[in-house]
């Protein structure tokens, strides 16, 4: 519970410690890890024009996305037989939090680190 207080109290007076939540990278990708892989999502803009895919969801699921709502079509009134592809969308959803709040975490810890080095 403090613990929650302290990071609100913290954001409040500190915000130069935090970045912005899906904002742009400010330091290398590679400061402190070897290879990364590039993201690419696996379907392109046309198709997801052509499939009626919102924009909100044009992201690197969107394949796993249009898996289900092809096998939610092809089963209508039985949408329970798309339990896997409805399982590797989420999945992918969750992966993809996971990801995004990994990277805002490390942005954190470099921008306290960079602050603390500057203060010396």
């Amino acid at each position: 519970m403090f613990d929650s207080i302290f990071r609100s109290w913290n954001r409040y007076w500190h915000p130069e410690l935090y970045p912005i939540p899906d904002g742009p990278i400010t330091f290398d990708p590679f400061l402190g890890i070897g290879e990364r892989k590039e993201r690419v999502a696996n379907i392109n803009e046309a198709q997801l024009r052509a499939c009626k895919i919102p924009k909100a969801k044009w992201d690197f699921c969107a394949d796993k996305l249009l898996e289900l709502e092809r096998c939610k079509m092809d089963h209508f009134p039985f949408m329970w037989k798309c339990k896997s592809e409805s399982h590797a969308a989420s999945m992918c959803y969750f992966d993809d939090y996971v990801l995004r709040m990994k990277e805002y975490e490390r942005e954190r810890r470099l921008m306290e680190r960079e602050q603390r080095l500057n203060t010396r």
